[in-house]
């Protein structure tokens, strides 16, 4: 079971290294590892497990992460729309996205920042996704709002990138152009 313990936290450069390609077929102990990644979220959504095991509650987690620089990410949410996003995927990539850009007004965090920081992310407002299943299928999704910010901030984590990177340093609250909030 993974655990906060396992979380590779801000500063180590795992964290900034660019994750290498799963190989396909995945591997039985690349299916296994990214089945704890998705255990992880939705353990980390029950205040027993919780409590129990001192999670941080979270909704996206990326290989690098727990010290992988492999390109496999887990999500497991629900949109405001009462939509359940919950996929493991292989080597995912955005294949496309729109011109518009989104950003959360409660701002981003991460498990791997123990730090609170302060300020807009700006995300393409639409994004479309590409990767591979835990059970082996091509997924082809297309994401807005909430679920695309959600994404793209693990996709940033296979790259090397953190969400403060985002964040306009000398005036972190202006909000980005061409963007529309979105609300947690």
């Amino acid at each position: 079971m993974i655990t906060m313990n396992d979380i590779i936290r801000e500063g180590d450069p795992i964290l900034r290294e660019v994750a290498t390609e799963v190989p396909m077929p995945p591997s039985e102990e690349d299916r296994n590892t990214l089945n704890e990644m998705l255990q992880y979220l939705k353990n980390s959504q029950d205040d027993t497990i919780c409590e129990k095991y001192g999670l941080r509650p979270g909704v996206g987690l990326a290989a690098p992460q727990i010290g992988l620089t492999k390109r496999m990410l887990a999500v497991h949410f629900t949109d405001f729309n009462d939509k359940l996003y919950s996929y493991g995927l292989f080597n995912p990539k955005i294949v496309s996205h729109s011109v518009e850009k989104a950003y959360l007004t409660s701002g981003e965090g991460c498990l791997s920042v123990d730090r609170e920081v302060p300020g807009y992310v700006p995300r393409y407002a639409r994004v479309t996704i590409k990767g591979t299943d835990l059970e082996g299928n091509e997924v082809k999704l297309r994401l807005r709002d909430f679920a695309a910010i959600v994404f793209q901030h693990e996709v940033d984590h296979l790259n090397g990138i953190m969400f403060y990177d985002h964040i306009d340093q000398d005036n972190p609250f202006k909000e980005p152009e061409n963007a529309k909030p979105v609300d947690r």
